[in-house]
């Protein structure tokens, strides 16, 4: 909920009443993520929703808006630790992109962390990683600083 609300309503919601506007937003749809499975695991999440959804977004130096084109944005990543490496991401990308797709958006954005420097903790890229969003056929449209690409994927009408 945190890209969603302002910072004033991020404190004030904090806890149950973040939980209750999430399920508010999961009953009004469409979903506002996907999860990734093992089995009947889940082992991996990634939300999503039109960028206008993401208030934190317009706000941002780094992330403000590329251009005047309507996108979905990619927000936050959570993988399992015992998973993590192994591929979900790219899985979830690769999926993200479909439902897009099928909820009628033709460009799909993100805001990975792109490390400059040695390994970094992943509990810390809850954007992602740029080498996934690389293998999940993203491309990188600007960079505004230098550890964090806005990259996009096309389809649809868009491409």
């Amino acid at each position: 909920m945190e890209w969603r609300n302002t910072p004033a309503e991020q404190k004030a919601r904090k806890g149950e009443g973040n939980r209750r506007a999430m399920k508010d937003i999961v009953e009004a749809g469409p979903p506002p993520g996907l999860l990734a499975y093992d089995g009947g695991v889940a082992v991996g999440w990634c939300a999503v929703a039109p960028r206008s959804a993401y208030t934190r977004l317009e706000r941002s130096r780094v992330l403000k808006p590329v251009d005047d084109r309507e996108v979905w944005s990619i927000s936050c990543f959570f993988i399992a630790k015992s998973y993590r490496k192994q591929g979900v991401s790219v899985g979830l990308l690769n999926a993200v992109a479909d439902f897009v797709a099928e909820q009628g958006g033709t460009i799909l954005e993100g805001y990975p962390i792109d490390p400059k420097k040695g390994p970094y903790p992943a509990p810390y890229a809850w954007t992602g990683f740029a080498r996934a969003f690389r293998k999940a056929e993203f491309t990188e449209v600007l960079r505004r600083s230098d550890t964090r690409p806005i990259m996009r994927k096309t389809f649809g009408e868009a491409t």
